[in-house]
């Protein structure tokens, strides 16, 4: 007698987000505002009278509030007054509107990129394959990046066991950057665009045979004109950031020792990115670089870039005239020359457990949405103080539970989660910051509407919670670019303040 049994699809889970101990679902900062706010109402009472003690606790009372209550992602009523205050001295000071070119206030009457990416410098070396590769330098961060574009092969027609080797090969490629020297970021971003038809009509049209009937040359031609109507193209590049110093405290380097160090490190970083599915893998040389940094811009571009690069006439792009001459920040939207582009921000991750395709429909092109782009940011934690974390999460988490007679389900949750992912970080897993931005661009701006209704949609679909990027619309689209900008390093308030406000 034989039995016959089924394989059960994996799933993927188990995914936290750090929290600190405090009373009352506070943080900890709030818990210490909590004891010395009621400390300093018993002495204003002793001292003073009870009037005055009474005031100085509702004024502590309604700081506490301001902090402990919070909407569906996590955004706390101090935070994101905060958030619109600083809107406010944006739009006051004209700081959301930018002009450059000839006309403009950029020195050298140049069309340099806005914002975080403004101080950024371009140049390219080689590789130990003598292949071409662009190294960005953003000097405030003392980072350097690296784009690689990669060519997925995709799930259509991939036995399950395939696509499970390639997310187990994925998992390891990112537990391995912890233990990269010197990484201090990647980002992965995947670009639908509408297709202008130019490969086609350059690899049909070289391929004709001018003796061929009329018939097969006339019905070619249509397919030319036909084809790329309502077609797209899907593009994903992987941006690597390396800081100047090899470790913490160590001494910065040059733009050449950076470039001598990278030629021989890419090519291991590319082969082994291969093996994650990701397809051919190859680094942007700087003008390629530049092509993809001016469309995301002006997508009003992009065909004549393909025009030119299929006439085997590339154009000369300079890094100083990749941005836009003209852009204005909105509260929930971006105007850059030919486009307008509202970004999200993912602010809580698919609870339970998922399965490998949860993306799909997210990153597939919408007829909705002129060019798309979804990019996940991740952040390597060193192997030494990964411990800690995991360490700090288990003890928050066990605290939390403790702290009430009746624990909530989520305490409970988080606890078994915390203390599931110290034992796989004890048994040498790797531990990974990540988040997402979405990016949706549209031509004519009377289609924004529909541009986000589609991402509300498409986000439930994938079972993430997205948020549009209020007051900083600007920046979020230039970190969703492959750029390897780090976000953490250019906030003037710590980000482990902010995640307790």
């Amino acid at each position: 007698m034989t039995t016959t049994t089924e394989s059960v699809p994996r799933s993927y889970g188990n995914w936290t987000k750090p929290k600190t101990a405090g009373l009352l679902g506070l943080s900890a900062i709030g818990t210490a505002v909590l004891f010395v706010g009621a400390g300093f109402s018993v002495i204003i009472t002793m001292t003073s009278n009870i009037l005055n003690g009474i005031v100085t606790a509702a004024v502590f009372g309604v700081f506490l509030l301001a902090v402990a209550v919070k909407d569906k992602h996590g955004q706390s009523v101090l935070l994101r007054g905060a958030t619109r205050l600083g809107w406010m001295s944006t739009k006051a000071k004209g700081t959301h509107i930018y002009r450059s070119g000839p006309l403009g206030r950029a020195e050298w009457g140049t069309a340099q990129l806005p914002g975080l990416a403004a101080a950024s410098r371009l140049t390219e070396w080689r590789d130990s394959y003598n292949r071409p590769f662009a190294l960005l330098q953003i000097p405030y961060t003392s980072d350097y990046t690296v784009v690689i574009a990669t060519e997925p092969d995709g799930a259509a027609l991939v036995d399950r066991e395939q696509v499970d080797a390639w997310v187990a090969e994925w998992g390891m490629w990112l537990a391995g950057l912890g233990d990269e020297p010197g990484i201090t970021a990647v980002s992965v971003t995947i670009e639908t665009a509408p297709d202008t038809g130019t490969r086609l009509r350059r690899e049909v049209t070289s391929r004709i045979d001018p003796d061929a009937p009329e018939f097969a040359k006339n019905l070619l031609h249509e397919i030319i004109a036909q084809y790329p109507a309502g077609s797209a193209t899907i593009k994903a590049y992987v941006a690597i950031t390396f800081n100047a110093a090899a470790r913490p405290g160590g001494k910065k380097r040059t733009p050449d020792e950076m470039g001598r160090e990278l030629a021989a490190r890419l090519p291991g970083l590319t082969q082994s990115l291969s093996a994650t599915g990701a397809g051919a893998t190859r680094p942007l040389s700087a003008q390629e670089l530049c092509e993809v940094i001016r469309v995301a811009y002006d997508p009003a571009a992009a065909r004549l870039i393909d025009e030119a690069n299929a006439a085997g006439e590339p154009p000369e792009l300079y890094w100083p005239e990749v941005g836009p001459t003209a852009h204005q920040g909105n509260w929930d939207s971006y105007r850059h020359d030919s486009a307008v582009s509202v970004t999200w921000m993912m602010s809580g991750a698919p609870r339970g457990n998922i399965p490998s395709n949860v993306l799909a429909r997210l990153l597939a092109p919408h007829p909705d949405i002129a060019r798309k782009r979804i990019t996940l940011l991740y952040r390597p934690i060193d192997a030494a103080k990964a411990a800690a974390i995991v360490e700090a999460d288990v003890r928050a988490a066990s605290f939390n539970l403790s702290a009430s007679d009746k624990p909530t389900a989520r305490n409970m949750t988080a606890t078994r989660a915390a203390f599931a992912t110290a034992q796989e970080e004890a048994s040498g897993a790797g531990l990974v910051n990540f988040g997402m931005l979405v990016t949706a661009t549209v031509i004519d701006a009377d289609h924004e509407a529909d541009a986000t209704a589609a991402i509300d949609n498409l986000s439930a679909t994938a079972r993430l919670r997205l948020r549009i990027v209020h007051g900083s619309q600007d920046s979020a689209f230039a970190a969703a670019l492959p750029l390897g900008l780090v976000l953490p390093k250019h906030l003037r308030v710590p980000a482990e303040v902010r995640e307790q406000l």
